[in-house]
């Protein structure tokens, strides 16, 4: 099975780091022009370079721009009027006592995890639409469907994104143009590395390490173990690619079993 996105420009939003980082890598390694985003210009041009470093050859672009304000949208689409593929990886995520999260809170989460990527869904859809051809993913997770206790505000978010990714996918009906959110599981990232460590200390080699966090704390998972990015970008690669023409309006599980749910 071959992925073959030649000719296709993809925008990968949040993707200086992490899981962002890691799809945009897999999907220029598939041949995709690529357009990594981060807040600074640095963070935008360091993710570039680490793309093509990775990629010797690939065509990739670094934007510079605050996904959550509307001039931050604007920038990016004056640079990337059109896109084949737009994967919606941006988001933030922290631990609060729920009775806690005040309104400012709420609603700046409803602006970086729900809003920035409705905001660039309605401006690209239009163009794949007429082009009779596109992809667009949310990368959404677990907590959308186990709200976490002490992260409430992240997980109703992610929850949301599940009814707009449907609801968008209803829109691009019959278009040729699909639309899907992918449920990630627990992920080693750099913040979940440093909050499993604080959990378990620094004495045990960082296999056996993850092994006892997943098993104290995240007990659900099937894999007992963290994914890795890479894991989760290869789905995303999957999904935007003409092999899944047929998947659209689906959450999409790469959780590792931690969803307790025989359904996806």
């Amino acid at each position: 099975m071959r992925i073959d996105l030649d000719g296709r420009r993809v925008l990968v939003t949040g993707s200086a780091q992490g899981i962002g980082l890691a799809i945009a890598r897999a999907l220029a390694e598939c041949g995709a022009a690529v357009v990594v985003n981060g807040r600074s210009e640095e963070t935008s041009q360091r993710a570039a370079a680490d793309v093509r470093e990775h990629v010797p050859g690939a065509d990739v672009l670094g934007v510079a721009a605050d996904l959550a304000t509307d001039d931050g949208t604007a920038a990016v689409l004056d640079a990337v009027p059109h896109v084949d593929v737009l994967v919606n990886n941006l988001g933030i995520f922290s631990s609060a006592d729920p009775l806690a999260i005040d309104d400012a809170t709420w609603r700046r989460y409803f602006e970086v995890n729900v809003l920035a990527g409705v905001r660039l869904t309605r401006a690209y859809l239009p163009g794949m639409i007429e082009r009779g051809w596109g992809r667009v993913q949310f990368v959404g997770s677990d907590s959308a469907v186990v709200i976490p206790a002490e992260m409430i505000h992240y997980g109703v978010m992610k929850t949301a994104l599940l009814g707009v990714s449907r609801g968008f996918a209803k829109a691009a009906a019959g278009t040729g143009v699909t639309v899907n959110s992918v449920l990630a599981g627990p992920t080693h990232t750099g913040g979940v590395e440093a909050f499993a460590r604080e959990l378990v200390g620094d004495d045990l080699p960082w296999d056996e390490a993850q092994r006892v966090f997943m098993r104290e704390h995240r007990p659900q998972s099937l894999l007992q173990r963290l994914i890795e990015p890479e894991e989760i970008a290869h789905l995303v690669a999957y999904l935007a690619s003409p092999l899944a023409s047929a998947t659209t309006g689906a959450a999409v599980r790469v959780d590792g079993g931690y969803i307790d749910s025989i359904v996806p």
